[in-house]
């Protein structure tokens, strides 16, 4: 049973904030405890300032003292050298504040990152269900550097351009006259205004890139992950139009945002250009007038060359914070999606028990407009087994996702030993429940990993016992790099016997109280079938197992056997009694011994 409701790839995900800078009180906390850091980050990056804005106030003094007016007799050497560890302080002052900041960034990048990798598992199935991997994996990876994007331009761009702006500011005015100040403060307000406006402008094109590379990427991740369903229909040339159509828009919003970003920067330059004029053009009337020296029309140039030259890349840095707090956003976005089955506050554990298994008057629906179940009551006694069969859309498998709590229930109750699944922690409760699914995925890495992600940390003489249990040590013993084989993505290089197999030996290793198996030998041959499915019984008889089938043949040993049919139990009993009965299941069995 796998019906769902439909959804745009962002359907789950809330809707943006009214600011983008919700994401920065959204980065706050991952930063309060690194304060002590920050605060000495600062310090360096004042220190640093303030030795690059005296830079050019001891040049001033040594031009002058060197100029012919003041018939210098010696050298300025204590000048010169003031002049060098002020270069030096500038260097020293600006990589202590990187290195004292670098642990508190990526450890930011880090534990954010975490967060939201966890609440993500935390998510219900239906969530992801409704979201495509590739444009949320993106979201994260964008996430992540915007984090180290916000933080960079934030603390080593904008703040110190605004130390520096105040202090040159200040130095021209007291130095000089107001007018030096006024032409500086009114060049700065005029060119910021310009490069906000205009970028906002360009933001469009900017979160359209960005929208159409996470569309190619998604459409890519999708494509390659069904890369034999693409060769199995001759369907390559279909898929890189697709492709190429994401691209393509891609492309365009690109050539816009590059053209625009010329007109940003013929802008930009036009001010400063017309600013530091009026500038020099008043410090040179300054000199010829003889109120001031070419010390300070060096000055002058100085400073307003160390202030405009971080004012070139204000529009980048504008346009890359905003970008950065956008992917933030969105990143952080995923963290205010709401756990659709989280555990009561302060559920206590699963307690251990015999294994019963209980279902009372369950109604369950994905889809208001579509029930599932209706009224399902059943018990599966400990150490006993029941099947359940049935046409396909009957509801089998969605019993399965109710009982490890994927869903919870829109009426009546499922309970384990007694306690209502609701009420534990879904981590006790899925310790004690071990699955073999129809459709076994495994992870891209080696079988020993694959088999021990039942129980991690297992030993290998473990791992080699529930293989042999599974019947695949042999073969993994025949590959040449053993367990260490890789099994590709999904299980890809192993055939859909094998990776079935793989995932009965981890679900052994598991060793929980209740089985479940979902069409657990749909994808053996009819040999591998009868010696897995004799394994199967085996480890049943010690284990209250609920088994979903469609071969009926794999449940003729259950204890008991419902047969299901749009969502209610209209046949129970024995293989036997079934038989007897001569209704739906007797039917269905002698369709399938007429198939073999």
């Amino acid at each position: 049973m796998r019906h769902h409701p439909s959804a745009s790839p962002s359907a789950a995900l809330p809707a943006a904030s009214p600011t983008e800078w919700g994401a920065l009180r959204a980065l706050l906390p991952y930063l309060a405890r690194y304060r002590a850091r920050i605060a000495a980050a600062a310090v360096c990056l004042i220190l640093a300032k303030i030795a690059n804005v005296a830079v050019p106030l001891v040049l001033k003094h040594v031009i002058d003292d060197l100029s012919p007016l003041h018939q210098a007799v010696a050298i300025p050497l204590s000048l010169l050298v003031a002049y060098g560890a002020l270069r030096f302080s500038t260097t020293l002052f600006t990589e202590l504040r990187d290195g004292i900041f670098a642990r508190v960034s990526q450890r930011a990048i880090r534990e954010a990152a975490l967060s939201v990798f966890r609440h993500l598992h935390r998510l219900s199935l239906r969530f992801h269900l409704e979201r495509q991997t590739g444009g949320m994996s993106r979201d994260i990876e964008r996430g992540t550097r915007g984090i180290e994007t916000l933080l960079r331009f934030a603390l080593f761009s904008i703040f110190p351009t605004l130390v520096e702006m105040a202090m040159v500011g200040g130095i021209l005015t007291w130095r000089y006259d107001i007018w030096f100040g006024l032409i500086t403060l009114v060049t700065l307000l005029i060119y910021i205004t310009l490069t906000v406006v205009i970028t906002e402008w360009r933001t469009q094109f900017r979160r359209r890139m960005n929208e159409m590379d996470s569309r190619a990427n998604t459409r890519a991740v999708d494509s390659l992950l069904n890369y034999e369903t693409v060769k199995y229909f001759g369907n390559e040339e279909w898929e890189a139009r697709r492709y190429d159509d994401n691209l393509q828009r891609w492309e365009e919003a690109s050539v816009r945002s590059q053209t625009s970003l010329a007109a940003l920067n013929t802008t930009q330059s036009l001010v400063i250009a017309a600013g530091a004029t009026l500038l020099m053009a008043r410090a040179a009337a300054g000199v010829v007038a003889g109120r001031l020296t070419l010390g300070d029309l060096v000055l002058i140039n100085s400073l307003l060359l160390q202030l405009y030259v971080p004012l070139n890349f204000l529009g980048v840095i504008y346009r890359e914070m905003k970008q950065a707090l956008s992917d933030m956003d969105r990143m952080f976005r995923l963290l205010s999606v709401d756990e659709e089955v989280a555990d009561l506050p302060g559920a206590p554990a699963l307690q251990a028990g015999p294994g019963e298994v209980r279902f009372v008057d369950v109604d369950f629906r994905y889809d208001a407009r579509r029930p599932i179940l209706h009224g399902l009551s059943f018990i599966i006694p400990p150490g006993r087994t029941l099947a359940v069969v049935g046409h396909s859309g009957a509801g089998k498998s969605t019993l399965a996702r109710l009982l490890f709590r994927f869903y919870d229930v829109n009426a009546g109750q499922i309970l384990i030993d007694g306690q209502d699944i609701r009420a534990v922690q879904q981590t006790s409760l899925r310790a004690a429940i071990g699955i073999v699914p129809q459709d076994t995925v495994l992870f891209n890495d080696s079988i020993a990993y694959n088999i021990a992600y039942g129980r991690p940390g297992a030993s290998q003489a473990d791992i080699e016992a529930a293989a042999r249990a599974a019947h695949i040590h042999a073969f993994i013993e025949s590959l040449p790099d053993g367990y260490a084989t890789l099994v590709g993505e999904r299980g890809l290089k192993l055939s859909g016997g094998e990776k079935q197999r793989v995932a009965i030996a981890r679900t052994i290793l598991k060793d929980p109280r209740v089985l479940v198996f979902d069409e657990a030998t749909s994808a053996l041959d009819s040999h591998a079938e009868k010696a897995i499915q004799d394994e199967l019984d085996r480890i049943s008889r010690t284990h209250t197992t609920l088994v979903i089938a469609h071969r009926l043949s794999t449940i003729v040993g259950a204890d008991e056997i419902l047969v299901m049919d749009q969502g209610r139990v209209v046949e129970r009993g024995t293989h036997e009694a079934l038989l007897a009965l001569g209704e739906r299941y007797a039917r269905m069995w002698a369709l399938q011994q007429q198939s073999l």
